[in-house]
């Protein structure tokens, strides 16, 4: 297979996009991306765009059309994908697929969400109903808010499986709070919550489902914002005039999907999450040990856990230790979410995974952010997933050789 270079990546603000219109919100990153290298859209070959909530919360589809918009792609190879929390991680593997097949030599993957309304404001209630969509309709009876009460239930079993505690599982939000303080477009990097108030039941902090241990400050952000990456063969990274030593390579990739039902498998253990991670380090001829930069899907707590023992940091029941130890700091054994992850970076759906490919190849070029700075970076992996740990999006991330 061709070697796939990431030659620019974008991001906005994460948080509020205000009354920025969704056409609007493809075109700015596009157009941001392409400012990146100094590049016209032109230069693109192929394209894809992935979000989640189009349809129901911004009625809007044929966002490939919306691509097309901008001026230099029109009439070129584009798709819309959508894959829940996994879309924007699906939409870079659907151009580096494009390329791989000889459509073109340079592609751009665009991911974004729009989940609040023109003066910032969220309908929870809303919100809560279009992310349940999500979710095996024969799960959701009797939940409010169906994601939040199906990752508290896995939180439940992480803990009376591996005898962590709560205590343990907040670590993950207290460390990347602060991680994201020094990431200008983190959503949450005007606020820092020590362990004491992740804890504590008091003010903003609750119990989201009665019974279960899931409390505000385990659960990730609702966000707007928009991510692109722009892809290239070795042939396009001379087309876009970007020398190979300022870029990264997407060295390995995998993706899987395990059934949508979250009752009857082994949530703890995701077999399609574990397959494609492993198909990624094979593809990509490396192991875990390898890893010291990672970002990984944490929407609850508990699987900013999993994610640390599905990128193969820590043994199964381990991940919420690592953390614990100090392990997963910028400066720990490996880095991990140094972005501030899904619960303080932000989480705009269809940009997560996109967001995560971009931060990784930001550290592996040493442009993070000097405090969250991993010294001498190897190699990155990133977990992105979708619904109730179904669809699994993996990368491994290198500098280019």
């Amino acid at each position: 297979m061709k070697p796939i270079y990431i030659a620019a990546f974008h991001q906005s603000r994460f948080g509020k996009l205000m009354d920025m219109t969704v056409p609007a919100i493809i075109d700015n990153a596009i157009q941001g991306t392409c400012r990146e290298i100094g590049v016209p859209a032109s230069a693109l070959d192929v394209g894809s765009v992935g979000a989640a909530c189009n349809f129901s919360l911004n009625e809007q589809g044929l966002l490939a059309g919306l691509m097309a918009s901008t001026p230099g792609l029109e009439g070129k190879p584009i798709e819309a994908v959508e894959n829940a929390c996994a879309s924007g991680g699906q939409a870079v593997l659907s151009v580096i697929q494009k390329l791989q097949l000889g459509l073109g030599e340079t592609g751009i993957a665009v991911g974004y969400e729009k989940m609040r309304d023109a003066e910032g404001k969220m309908d929870g209630k809303l919100i809560g109903k279009v992310l349940g969509y999500f979710s095996h309709p024969g799960e959701r009876a009797g939940k409010v808010f169906v994601f939040p009460h199906l990752f508290a239930e896995v939180m439940q079993a992480y803990m009376d499986e591996h005898g962590a505690t709560e205590k343990d599982l907040a670590a993950i939000p207290v460390q990347e709070y602060a991680n994201a303080k020094f990431n200008p477009c983190a959503q949450m990097n005007k606020v820092q919550i020590t362990l004491d108030q992740a804890l504590q039941i008091e003010g903003l902090n609750r119990y989201v489902v009665d019974g279960l241990p899931l409390k505000t400050y385990d659960c990730s952000q609702i966000t707007d914002g928009y991510a692109g990456l722009i892809l290239a063969t070795a042939e396009g990274l001379e087309k876009l005039g970007v020398r190979r030593a300022e870029c990264v390579e997407i060295a390995g990739w995998g993706q899987a999907t395990d059934p949508i039902r979250k009752q009857g498998r082994d949530v703890l253990r995701p077999a399609g999450a574990y397959r494609a991670m492993r198909t990624a380090y094979l593809m990509a001829g490396a192991n875990p040990k390898d890893v010291n930069v990672a970002e990984v899907h944490d929407c609850f707590s508990v699987m900013g856990a999993i994610g640390t023992e599905v990128i193969g940091k820590a043994e199964a029941g381990r991940g919420a230790q690592y953390w614990v130890d100090g392990k997963a700091r910028p400066d720990g054994e490996c880095g991990i979410n140094t972005s501030g992850g899904l619960i303080a970076k932000g989480h705009p759906i269809g940009a997560t995974g996109i967001a995560m490919i971009g931060w990784s190849a930001l550290q592996l070029l040493g442009k993070a952010p000097a405090e969250t700075r991993v010294k001498n970076p190897k190699l990155a992996a990133t977990f992105n997933i979708g619904g109730p740990i179904c669809a699994s999006v993996c990368t491994v991330v290198r500098a280019a050789s």
